[in-house]
């Protein structure tokens, strides 16, 4: 139960960050230094091309695993705890998610803004705020923006992997 880690081999999880449990990491992601992904209540899986930024918690519950989607970015300081993130997401620099919530596909959740427990925000939403609302539906330049963000972290993974090993 404590140790059942599937990471692929393209992955950078530097050597500085604390992976344990059911935690499962997808092709060409990253896990940065400081931060903490504990799976030991339930599982953990983070999808394709996303990347865990510097100081993340990603913690689970009994009740609530964790699933971050395909091309996300979990910015430094974030907290998702027990949580859905759908593909192509950014969860802001200290933002928080809590258990039960879901974040729909495409869907930004800004800086310091506190997702609730339960809440669910629908695709393609900006959610600002403490607690977090969705002030407005995201266009296309936001979703450039997101895609373009998985792909720099992609890249610095690839550097950062060559020289830490």
């Amino acid at each position: 139960m404590f140790d059942e880690k599937k990471i692929d081999e393209t992955c950078f999880i530097s050597s500085r960050s604390y992976v344990s449990g059911r935690v499962t990491v997808g092709k060409d992601s990253s896990v940065w230094p400081f931060v903490s992904v504990r799976g030991d209540l339930n599982r953990v899986v983070i999808g394709q091309r996303t990347n865990v930024q510097e100081s993340v918690t990603i913690h689970v519950t009994v009740e609530h695993e964790v699933q971050i989607g395909d091309e996300c970015t979990i910015g430094h300081g974030a907290v998702v705890h027990g949580a859905t993130i759908g593909d192509r997401c950014i969860i802001g620099i200290n933002a928080t998610v809590l258990d039960g919530a879901e974040i729909g596909e495409g869907s930004i959740v800004a800086a310091n803004a506190l997702v609730t427990e339960g809440s669910s925000i629908p695709p393609h939403s900006l959610v600002v705020g403490v607690p977090g609302k969705v002030i407005r539906q995201l266009g296309e330049e936001a979703r450039r923006r997101i895609a373009d963000n998985a792909a720099t972290y992609v890249t610095l993974a690839r550097h950062y992997k060559n020289v830490e090993g």
